[in-house]
């Protein structure tokens, strides 16, 4: 019980602040869709590569959240494939996954992504195949909440967990990265490197190595990183290091 105010005055603190901080997106028309130069040229580095990305939500859930995809390039390939959950398909009678060929590091409606997770050359090669098939078995192609999921944060943790290799977390203010797909209550952490507990991404608990300590309440990650040090705050992310994969 001592907790409690506490934590209520964080949210609300939180949520009269932040959007301050955090400009709310305007037109999604005229949003600024540009690269920002992050990535590798496919003519230039013909390794494979992987990459996941994060960047502030759209529109009035940029406060609160981040939105991450993935990227990858075949070996010798002239293009980047892009996988993101796209919440808006459902208005549109098509699948929230999407699948195509794209500029891998596009700012995401004017907020610039930064890079989550990398990996080049044979390493990123053999994690391609294993990215794909989770992406096309994804149990909720056809179903979106924002809130707390299954969306676009729930299908790249779900990626991350069935590819071999992607020791990484996504961070801590991905709502929606803790509801795990099929209704599952128990199961490995996103990197492999200890376990979680998830009652449809409302409440629960993860313990690993790689991620520390996280209490999920209501969708909204507390916690902290032994291994990097830093705190994991909702809405604001990690205060301290910088993470890293195992």
């Amino acid at each position: 019980m001592p907790m409690t105010k506490p934590l209520l005055y964080f949210f609300i603190l939180a949520l009269l602040i932040l959007p301050g901080f955090v400009a709310r997106g305007g037109d999604w028309r005229t949003a600024d869709r540009s690269s920002v130069g992050i990535a590798p040229l496919p003519e230039e580095e013909k390794r494979a590569i992987v990459q996941v990305y994060a960047a502030r939500a759209f529109s009035w859930r940029a406060p609160y959240a981040v939105h991450t995809w993935i990227a990858v390039k075949e070996e010798n390939a002239s293009s980047y494939t892009t996988y993101h959950g796209i919440g808006w398909n459902t208005f549109r009678n098509q699948p929230v996954v999407t699948i195509q060929q794209d500029i891998p590091d596009r700012k995401w409606f004017d907020r610039p992504p930064y890079i989550v997770f990398e990996a080049v050359g044979p390493e990123a090669a053999a994690m391609i195949p294993h990215l794909d098939k989770a992406a096309r078995d994804f149990p909720y192609q056809n179903s979106y909440r924002v809130w707390p999921g299954p969306n676009s944060n729930t299908l790249i943790a779900a990626m991350i967990r069935e590819t071999p290799g992607m020791t990484v977390e996504l961070p801590p203010h991905a709502i929606g990265k803790d509801w795990l797909p099929g209704g599952k209550l128990f199961a490995p952490s996103e990197s492999g490197s200890g376990y979680q507990f998830s009652l449809f991404g409302l409440l629960g608990a993860t313990v690993g190595v790689a991620e520390g300590l996280e209490v999920n309440i209501l969708g909204l990650v507390f916690g902290f990183d032994v291994r990097r040090p830093a705190l994991k705050l909702p809405f604001i992310g990690r205060v301290g290091m910088k993470d890293a994969p195992l």
